[in-house]
């Protein structure tokens, strides 16, 4: 054998191939004959001869599992920290907003998108409310929105929110 290095994505063409298989005095094709160990006839067609490398995949249900009640929240958001290790939230991006929308789970969405991200007043007022026994939601200004408002007042646009 011939120990030989390729790049991942740029490796050997079809005719380098061809030319090494040559080289080493094998059919053009790669391939080939073997016969029966036991009764030492031909096997009918040429057969492809080489290593294989099979390698396990590491991703154990164990490993994924994730859930949190409550925990660390992001200083400049509020919004909760992602991930296993930062011991965060489960992600609620845009395509599972638009999965609520299509079922028209208003509650849902507000209560995913404010009280249990980065509404921190609307959070304290909930939790008060779950102990005084009533079920309602007192939503209020999400933090990312305040964030965006000072983006906004940062590039020198004058932005001002008209409360009702």
């Amino acid at each position: 054998g011939v120990p030989m290095g390729t790049p991942v994505f740029d490796g050997a063409s079809e005719n380098d191939i061809r030319d090494m298989l040559a080289l080493a005095d094998l059919s053009p094709t790669g391939q080939s004959i073997l016969f029966d160990g036991r009764t030492g006839q031909q096997f009918d067609r040429p057969v492809t001869v080489g290593y294989m490398y099979v390698l396990k995949l590491n991703h154990l249900v164990d490993d994924k599992m994730h859930a949190r009640s409550t925990g660390p929240y992001s200083l400049v958001t509020q919004q909760p920290l992602g991930g296993k290790a930062q011991f965060g939230g489960q992600r609620f991006g845009e395509m599972e907003v638009w999965a609520l929308e299509a079922y028209g789970a208003a509650y849902t969405l507000q209560e995913m998108l404010t009280v249990k991200s980065d509404d921190v007043n609307g959070r304290t007022r909930m939790y008060k409310n779950i102990v005084d026994g009533n079920y309602t939601i007192d939503a209020g200004m999400p933090e990312s929105f305040n964030v965006l408002v000072k983006e906004i007042r940062a590039l020198g646009i004058d932005i001002e929110l008209e409360r009702d």
